[in-house]
């Protein structure tokens, strides 16, 4: 069986020596640039985002979650010297936790978005941090315009919907199990807050950044068919074009800017033009809970393809649980619906959500697979933490956030970030 590559992107926070955002992503940037062609890294690895106090470090793809870790270190590692030759730092949490007016950079890709949705709304996108990571789909499955390639073999595209469904069951397991800070704008939401900012789901209640475009934005239902991915993808398509219409945003922004049928997507589970199926749920956070992430849903995803298990959505199903040659999973009105509603409010310690991690745990486990990775997600007793717990009995009761404790968090999330890449390379 070749074994297929997986990516991560992650972005970052451009923070000064005192925790507050620092607009100088440009001169990071170059500095990072500039130090990986000395050292055999990509340079295309470092690229700016949505403000100009936020920074995305990519990973090329890698064949084993060992290499990944190696390569994702390593650019961290040189990401790190730069900052702290210009004097800032790198903040990996997924929300900057006091307010921020943050600087949306003007380049046409973010223009017709932000015009799109509205410029206030948009701003949750330049609040928010998240980390990608692609699971790699046989060559020639996708196509930018037609979604999947005419030529496309049938294996190539029954593996397309197994990963696609796959990456769907998995989605409440990413919500919960990488929730890092629990505030946004200084208060407590008591939710998951990157989630409901970002993903902008109407069953939190919060007006995020795609709520009215739940087209685009939230997480859309299991695929019966590639067909009906395929026309799935076209509706969301239909429906960014539409909505830039009513916003009178010219169409041709979206296109100068690259624009395309796969490009109208900013969905959890995406189909991306490089030819891989896309997880856009995990929060931003530190490099233990990054990796363990990447290990269990390449653990999962191997498992299916090794074992040739198809991905079967039950109503009645609410877990995890292989019966022959299918992997059944909850189906998607209980898992988009209350189930995702738990990962998002009580979390872990909700008995549902928390059953339904040990069957993805279970079932990864029975292969062995990168143990000491997912060490990072539980203790030995077996019961599930997160960095987000972490912060919370650090600072207990706390609603609204005083600006020094924000600061003072933010230093720490920094510390944190630098002593685990210099932990983890050492291990490695």
């Amino acid at each position: 069986m070749e074994q297929r590559r997986i990516g991560i992107e992650q972005e970052f926070f451009l923070v000064d020596e005192e925790g507050a955002p620092s607009d100088r992503a440009d001169e990071f940037l170059a500095r990072c640039r500039e130090t990986a062609g000395e050292e055999g890294l990509s340079p295309e690895g470092f690229v700016g985002e949505v403000s100009w106090s936020m920074v995305e470090i990519n990973t090329l793809p890698a064949r084993t979650v060992a290499d990944l870790a190696a390569a994702y270190l390593a650019s961290l590692d040189l990401a790190l010297r730069a900052g702290q030759e210009l004097g800032v730092r790198l903040y990996p949490l997924s929300t900057y936790p006091l307010p921020v007016d943050p600087v949306l950079r003007s380049g046409p890709e973010y223009e017709f978005q932000a015009r799109t949705i509205g410029h206030g709304r948009f701003l949750h996108a330049a609040r928010c941090t998240g980390v990608h990571l692609h699971f790699e789909l046989p060559e020639g499955t996708l196509d930018p315009d037609a979604v999947i390639s005419p030529g496309a073999p049938a294996a190539a595209l029954e593996e397309l919907l197994n990963l696609y469904n796959l990456a769907t069951a998995l989605d409440p397991a990413l919500v919960a199990l990488t929730r890092a800070c629990p505030f946004y704008e200084g208060k407590a939401p008591g939710l998951a807050a990157r989630t409901a900012y970002y993903r902008g789901s109407a069953l939190l209640g919060c007006e995020g950044l795609y709520t009215h475009l739940p087209e685009v934005g939230d997480l859309r239902p299991y695929a019966r068919s590639a067909r009906e991915l395929v026309e799935r993808q076209l509706a969301g398509y239909e429906a960014w074009l539409e909505a830039m219409d009513r916003a009178r945003v010219e169409r041709r922004l979206f296109f100068e800017a690259g624009g395309n049928v796969l490009k109208a997507s900013w969905n959890p589970v995406r189909l991306n033009q490089h030819g891989t199926v896309e997880l856009r749920a995990i929060d931003g956070n530190y490099p233990e809970v990054v990796l363990a992430v990447a290990a269990l849903v390449h653990g999962t995803a191997s498992r299916v393809r090794r074992d040739g298990l198809t991905v079967d959505p039950g109503d009645l199903a609410r877990a995890f649980e292989v019966e022959g040659d299918r992997l059944r999973v909850p189906g998607f009105e209980y898992l988009g619906g209350s189930l995702f509603y738990a990962a998002a409010t009580e979390g872990v310690e909700n008995p549902e959500v928390s059953a339904y991690l040990d069957s993805v745990f279970e079932f990864v486990a029975s292969e062995g697979w990168e143990s000491r990775y997912l060490a990072a997600l539980r203790n030995p007793e077996g019961h599930y933490r997160t960095t987000e717990a972490g912060i919370l009995s650090a600072l207990p009761r706390i609603v609204h956030l005083s600006t020094d404790e924000g600061l003072r968090l933010v230093r720490e999330a920094c510390d944190e970030l630098e002593e685990q890449v210099s932990s983890l390379s050492q291990a490695a």
